[in-house]
C-alpha cells in the first residue's frame, strides 16, 4: 500500500483539498462530498471499495493510486508479492475507479526497477514519491479532458494475497531463493521467521547462495574459506544469514548472535 503522506503531500501541491477518512458509508460523509462539488476525487491507501453514490460524485470520477502495474497484482497487497515473485520491474497505475476491485481503466502508469536489496518497506516508500509525481503529472491533463483512460485486459489480471501475521514462517524444504524473496516481501511486517531451541528466531535479512553442504534441511552452516558466513540448508541451496532478532532480544547482526550462542552453529531451525 502506498505512503498516504506523499500522496498527501502531492495533493496539497495542487492545492486539492485532503481528507483522511475511515469509511464513506455513512451519508452525511457523502453529503459533504456533494456538497464540494469536485471535479476529481483521488484515493491513496484506502483499503475499502468505494461505494457507487461517491463514485457517481465527480465529473471526472475517482482515481486511485496503485502501486503496481496493473492488472497485475490486484488487491490488498502489491508490493509484497511482485518481491515473491521475483519480479524484475514494478510500478504505480493512476486509475479511473469502478465498482471492481482494481479492475478500472488505467489513466497512467509508471515502472520503476526492483533491487536486489528492496524490502515491501522501502520499495513502498518509493512507490509512494513516484505515485505522488505521477499524481501531479496527471491530475490536470486528466481533469481537463486531455487524456484518455485504457481498459485493462482481464485476461492478463493477478490477483495479490492479504499477508497475515503468519505468513513469514519459513520452511526450509523451499529453496533458498525462495526463501530470500520472502524475506524481503515480509519486512518490515511481520517478518520472516524460524524457531530455535523453542524460540522464535526472526530473520531480517539474508540472502540465498547456492552452496550445498549434504546436511539436514534447516541446519545452521559456517560457509566459505574463512568460515566467517553463516547459512541455513534449504531444500535448494543455503540461505546466508545476515541480521537476527531472538524472541524477546534485540536485533543483532548474526555473527554477533553466534558468538553469543555457542549452540547455535550445528543446531537444526525448525520449519
Amino acid at each position: 500500500m502506498l505512503r498516504p503522506s506523499a500522496v498527501k503531500e502531492a495533493a496539497e501541491e495542487l492545492r486539492l483539498p485532503v481528507y483522511e477518512v475511515v469509511s464513506l458509508v455513512a451519508e452525511e460523509r457523502v453529503e459533504h462530498l456533494r456538497r464540494l462539488r469536485p471535479d476529481v476525487i483521488v484515493v491513496a491507501a484506502f483499503a475499502h471499495l468505494i461505494p457507487p453514490a461517491v463514485l457517481a460524485l465527480p465529473d471526472r470520477g475517482c482515481l486511485n493510486v496503485h502501486p503496481s502495474l496493473l492488472p497485475k497484482y490486484r488487491g490488498p497487497s502489491p508490493v509484497a508479492e511482485s518481491l515473491l515473485a521475483g519480479d524484475d520491474v514494478t510500478g504505480v497505475t493512476i486509475m479511473l475507479m469502478d465498482e471492481g476491485l482494481d479492475t478500472g481503466p488505467i489513466v497512467n502508469q509508471c515502472s520503476v526497477p526492483i533491487d536486489d536489496s528492496d524490502t515491501t518497506g522501502s520499495l513502498t516508500q518509493s512507490l509512494a514519491l513516484l505515485g505522488a509525481d505521477l499524481l501531479c503529472s496527471t491530475i490536470e491533463g486528466w481533469v481537463g479532458g486531455e487524456m484518455a483512460s485504457r481498459v485493462q485486459d482481464p485476461s492478463m489480471a493477478t490477483y495479490s494475497r492479504k499477508v497475515t501475521a503468519d505468513a513469514g514462517r519459513l520452511d526450509w524444504s523451499e529453496p533458498a531463493e525462495a526463501l530470500w524473496r520472502k524475506v524481503r516481501a515480509y519486512h518490515p511486517w511481520p517478518v520472516c521467521y524460524t524457531t530455535w531451541n523453542g524460540k522464535r528466531l526472526r530473520i531480517h535479512s539474508a540472502r540465498p547462495v547456492a552452496a550445498t553442504q549434504g546436511a539436514p534441511l534447516g541446519k545452521v552452516v559456517r560457509l566459505g574459506e574463512n568460515g566467517r558466513g553463516i547459512g541455513v540448508v534449504a531444500g535448494r541451496g543455503t540461505l546466508l544469514l545476515d541480521s537476527v532478532q531472538l524472541e524477546g532480544k534485540r536485533r543483532v547482526p548474526v555473527e554477533e548472535f553466534a558468538r553469543g550462542q555457542s549452540n547455535f552453529i550445528d543446531s537444526v531451525l525448525i520449519s
